[in-house]
């Protein structure tokens, strides 16, 4: 693996880490990482992906409800690990634009190991 950091950018709509950014119509947070990295981020976003198929599925089944959902949460975790990687490994703009969101904040992530090792 290569340990050099390079530019990326994080298409979080098209759910990819880029080396150029492709789309205005899409920002992208900008990233400084090396190849291993890259490739744990790429693995939060396909784990979002599933997870968000898997929600989708669910919400078209009216007698679960949603809160007591396992994917719901699912989902939730593997966003977060998404935005609190881009955080740890973003630049300037990008932590602050995820500080403004307040995501890695919420009361409900501040017990979370996993995601505030990356805010160290």
């Amino acid at each position: 693996m290569d340990s050099e950091k390079r530019t990326y950018y994080v298409d979080l709509v098209g759910g990819d880490v880029l080396l150029e950014s492709v789309r205005e119509e899409n920002p992208s947070f900008v990233i400084e990482a090396n190849d291993s990295e890259v490739n744990e981020l790429k693995s939060y976003l396909e784990k979002n992906h599933t997870a968000d198929m898997k929600t989708y599925v669910r919400s078209h089944i009216p007698y679960e409800e949603y809160h007591k959902d396992s994917q719901n949460g699912k989902y939730d975790r593997t966003i977060q690990n998404i935005y609190a990687m881009i955080y740890k490994l973003g630049n300037e703009q990008s932590r602050r634009f995820i500080e403004e969101m307040g995501i890695l904040e919420d009361d409900n992530y501040q017990e979370r190991k996993d995601i505030q090792r990356f805010k160290q």
